[in-house]
């Protein structure tokens, strides 16, 4: 007997449309000690049927038909009471989004006690000591005072981290792990992933593993479920979908995914640029060039911990130079202050120390008037979609919002504007008249995107744009920015995780570490060449490179695409 067996699954949502079949008689089945992974397009319904297993579908959603055994036994008809009985000690979830599955008034270590005190009300062990193992063994630092502090205090990878200690807690037998990886750096990606196996194969837990990161899915799992339109494109055992995939729409998917890729972005010409920080050198400008799009100098950022407490210095004498044109790249762990450092160069933090500077003039401490003006030349592309677009408004509101804000443009030529970004950042024109809640992960943040657009920037600071998204759309977005870079000369700070990515899209990259540019230079060098241990680490860490058959599935390097 199976695990877990999912027959005939469909599923549905109630909205303002009318009713909307999201699955359609999905089957799947996982053994004991097993990982199956469910891959596929945003909205192809992985998280929906990851949820549905679970019972936790939102208001609007139900089970039409089908079963959900869970050893032998129906559970897709149990009521709630019946179903938390079943939650944390059989199965778990590790859900997509941290920020809105975290309590903000609660301490990390009292979110993750909860688990025991709920579960296990009659064990009378001291529940700190668990909740400090369970925190390092997720691959958090600093687990005593971590477990004091509040999600909000957190970086997004730590945050993820927390929801996998929760998660894993109790040992059930079954884990959803619904995108747990994400929001990770590479190093923590694949400690998180060998602590989901080791505990595979300690305590013969299963793991249904939804992700979009077909590199993770074809190292970590046995066995690979292809969605499309809500319904099973293929399923086989991984080394057979990679080695022969039966459909066309599994090869698109392989020949996407970047971490596939052993080429490299062509680089844009260095037009006035200069060295980058940290030892890299560039041939020097000639005199009469312009200066860099952004120069970083020196640049530091410090916290205290408490009204009373020493200072944290989350950034550490950071410096680079970005020439017109090209995309610089920070990558690091979470944590090792490269969201802080785009955040002071889009001027939401202000320096400690150091300047910033854009196309030659110092906006580190600009206020006011000069501030505003700024937003219409630099915009950021958040992390997180979820937390940043107002779940009330409509999404042509939102992405008419920047117009309305600096006044430009009547009501006709607004929506016009947002009708011509939706399209653009691969978007039917129905998503206008939906909300947040209505679209998937990569939806939301592809209207992040298009709103970002609105102003025609010049430089935009995109932190993890691209993270919460499915390769084949990934793929559209890397391309759609590498058009909009050709067209307008458009400039990119690119803050990820992802270094298969950062290989494909930038031109320079600086690596960060506990706040300070340990290497930096061009991505092709760097990434053939690394000097830094730690940059060796990061690029080790890096899945895909050795699974079988993924030579066969070669993405094209962005610079050719036409």
């Amino acid at each position: 007997m199976s695990l877990l067996e999912i027959e005939s699954l469909a599923v549905s949502y109630s909205t303002a449309g009318g009713i909307r079949r999201a699955v359609h008689d999905v089957s799947l089945a996982i053994e004991p000690g097993q990982t199956v992974a469910l891959v596929g397009e945003s909205g192809s319904g992985k998280t929906t049927t990851a949820q549905a297993v679970i019972g936790l579908l939102p208001e609007n959603g139900r089970v039409e038909r089908g079963r959900v055994l869970l050893n032998g036994t129906d559970i897709a008809g149990w009521n709630e009471r019946r179903l938390r009985a079943v939650r944390g000690t059989q199965v778990s979830l590790v859900p997509q989004d941290p920020v809105s599955s975290l309590d903000p008034v609660q301490t990390i270590g009292a979110q993750i006690a909860e688990v025991f005190r709920l579960h296990e009300p009659r064990d009378r062990r001291p529940v700190l000591p668990r909740v400090l193992a369970l925190l390092e063994r997720v691959g958090i630092d600093e687990p005593e005072h971590r477990a004091r502090q509040y999600p909000h205090e957190l970086s997004g990878g730590m945050r993820q981290r927390v929801l996998i200690a929760i998660a894993v807690a109790l040992h059930p037998r079954l884990i959803i792990a619904d995108e747990p990886t994400s929001a990770l750096d590479v190093t923590v990606q694949r400690n998180v992933l060998d602590l989901l196996d080791s505990l595979r194969r300690e305590f013969g837990t299963a793991v249904l593993f939804v992700t979009h990161d077909l590199a993770v899915a074809a190292e970590r799992s046995q066995r690979l479920v292809v969605m499309r339109d809500g319904r099973v494109e293929e399923q086989d055992d991984t080394a057979t979908i990679l080695q022969a995939p039966g459909s066309a729409y599994t090869r698109a998917l392989l020949a996407d995914a970047p971490a596939f890729s052993t080429v490299e972005r062509v680089a844009r010409p260095a037009g006035g640029g200069s060295s980058a920080a940290g030892g890299a050198t560039t041939e020097a400008a000639p005199p009469t060039a312009a200066p860099p799009a952004l120069a970083v100098t020196g640049l530091v950022k410090e916290f205290r911990r408490g009204a009373r407490g020493a200072a944290f210095r989350a950034v550490d004498d950071v410096s680079f130079a970005v020439p017109a044109g090209t995309t610089h790249a920070i990558v690091g762990e979470s944590g090792s202050g490269k969201t802080t450092t785009a955040r002071m160069v889009a001027r939401f933090e202000t320096p400690t120390a150091g300047s910033i500077a854009l196309a030659g003039e110092d906006i580190t401490d600009a206020r006011g008037a000069a501030l505003r003006a700024l937003r219409r030349r630099v915009q950021l592309v958040y992390q997180n979609p979820f937390s940043t677009l107002d779940p009330r408004q409509r999404i042509r509101d939102i992405v008419e919002e920047p117009l309305r804000n600096f006044g430009l443009g009547d009501r006709a030529a607004r929506r016009d504007r947002a009708a011509e970004l939706v399209d653009r950042v691969a978007l039917p024109p129905s998503v206008l008249l939906r909300h947040p809640r209505e679209l998937s992960g990569g939806q939301r943040q592809r209207v992040a995107i298009a709103r970002a657009l609105a102003l025609d920037p010049a430089v935009f600071v995109l932190d993890e744009a691209v993270s919460a998204l499915d390769v084949t759309v990934q793929a559209g977005i890397l391309r759609l920015l590498d058009e909009l870079q050709r067209d307008l000369g458009l400039t990119y700070l690119f803050i990820s995780h992802d270094l298969a990515v950062v290989r494909q899209i930038s031109d320079t990259v600086s690596v960060m570490r506990r706040g300070r540019v340990v290497e930096s230079g061009p991505v092709a060098s760097l990434f053939a060449d690394p000097r830094h241990e730690y940059t060796q680490q990061l690029l080790s860490a890096v899945p895909g490179a050795a699974v079988p058959g993924a030579a066969d599935a070669l993405p094209t390097p962005l610079g050719d695409r036409r």
